[in-house]
């Protein structure tokens, strides 16, 4: 059994109901059983995006529902907006690319977040631009964008909003439907803390309509195809879901709902400020702007004379942490510590303490238990 702390920016740490609940029997996924099922799960769904619309699953990692909601609701040769500022900002982009969308970039400094002013000023430049994507929670950079203010000026033009939320549903505050948000997706890794394999995703009125206008130009991920099946009774997925994923889902929100969402967006947001106190109690430097830092992952940079694997390669191999590095030309310059899903003071202990050890053990500070120290204070 891998005993290792997965404090990783996803997977996370998957609690044993929900790990009980995929031991359940596979039924037919077109059967009524498996309709009761699903229905429950997409109900949970919506309460989590805090949405009236209905929410669909997609067997397939975040980046699914990233293209489903690109593909479906813009047409090849369409003007889209794509915020810019990380690893996952350009995803959503080289998707819209793929699709033959007019993509036109609003990038952004890595580590700093986007403004609604900015977005303002690029629809007011272009009032042919159909769509505008933003990722709420950039993981490569431990940023977080102003969703909500940025949903305020949206609401002034007919441009749709679609909004990345798969780092950041039920670990910040996400509001679908106060917020405006034309699509919505996330994925089942990451602050909902179920097995990866499942995302999940939720159209307003306004991007139905859109979809209707746009020639379909994908088959797995046909939005419209999974609307019709949705709509059977019992409901059905279009294609064969991973029922075992479907179970998991169904735990892991009903965990959700019974924490409270803004019970579980506070503890993550107590988690994320422990842990930017203890980063800078072991004399480290923050990588984001700290007026920006995300709730569910903290960038730090690496400090100098040591390298990547001698930093993550101790504190996973020597003390049982997993950290995450960074990505493209961050990659060795920073690490990032995942704190979303299950994750407590216990597990910010147990983290620190090895970055802590990591870093006195390279002798790069003295006092290895600065952190640990922190994160007592930050919890009593």
């Amino acid at each position: 059994m891998n005993d290792i702390l997965l404090m990783l920016p996803g997977p996370t740490t998957v609690h044993p109901r929900v790990l009980n609940a995929m031991s359940q029997a596979v039924v037919n996924h077109r059967g009524a059983k498996y309709g009761e099922i699903l229905t429950e799960t997409t109900e949970l769904m919506s309460k989590v995006f805090q949405t009236p619309n209905n929410s669909y699953l997609l067997t397939g990692s975040g980046t699914a529902a990233m293209e489903a909601g690109i593909a479906n609701t813009v047409a090849p040769g369409e003007k889209m907006l794509n915020v810019v500022g990380g690893k996952f900002g350009e995803r959503f982009m080289k998707i819209a690319q793929t699709h033959g969308i007019d993509a036109k970039e609003l990038a952004v400094e890595w580590g700093t977040a986007v403004t609604p002013q900015a977005i303002k000023e690029a629809l007011d430049e272009d009032e042919d631009i159909k769509a505008v994507s933003v990722i709420h929670n950039e993981t490569s950079t431990g940023v977080a964008a102003p969703i909500e203010e940025i949903g305020k000026v949206m609401k002034n033009y007919d441009a749709l909003y679609i909004v990345d939320t798969v780092s950041s549903l039920a670990g910040d505050e996400v509001n679908v439907e106060k917020f405006g948000i034309d699509v919505c997706l996330t994925g089942s890794q990451k602050c909902i803390a179920a097995p990866p394999g499942m995302a999940a995703i939720t159209f307003s009125d306004d991007a139905w309509a859109a979809a209707e206008k746009v020639e379909t130009n994908t088959f797995y991920l046909d939005m419209k195809a999974a609307k019709k099946s949705g709509d059977k009774v019992p409901p059905q997925t279009p294609y064969t879901p991973s029922v075992s994923l479907t179970y998991a889902m169904n735990e892991a929100l009903k965990m959700v709902i019974e924490e409270g969402i803004d019970n579980r967006v506070a503890r993550h947001h107590k988690a994320a400020k422990a842990s930017v106190a203890a980063v800078k109690a072991l004399g480290l430097e923050l990588f984001a702007d700290e007026a920006v830092s995300s709730a569910t992952v903290t960038a730090v940079k690496m400090p100098e004379g040591i390298t990547d694997d001698q930093f993550r390669g101790t504190t996973r191999d020597k003390y049982g942490v997993e950290l995450a590095g960074g990505q493209d030309h961050l990659k060795g310059n920073i690490f990032r510590i995942g704190h979303m899903g299950n994750i407590s003071y216990k597990e910010l202990t147990q983290t620190f303490a090895a970055i802590g050890m990591t870093l006195k053990g390279l002798g790069v500070i003295d006092d290895a238990g600065a952190g640990v120290s922190s994160i007592a204070e930050s919890y009593l």
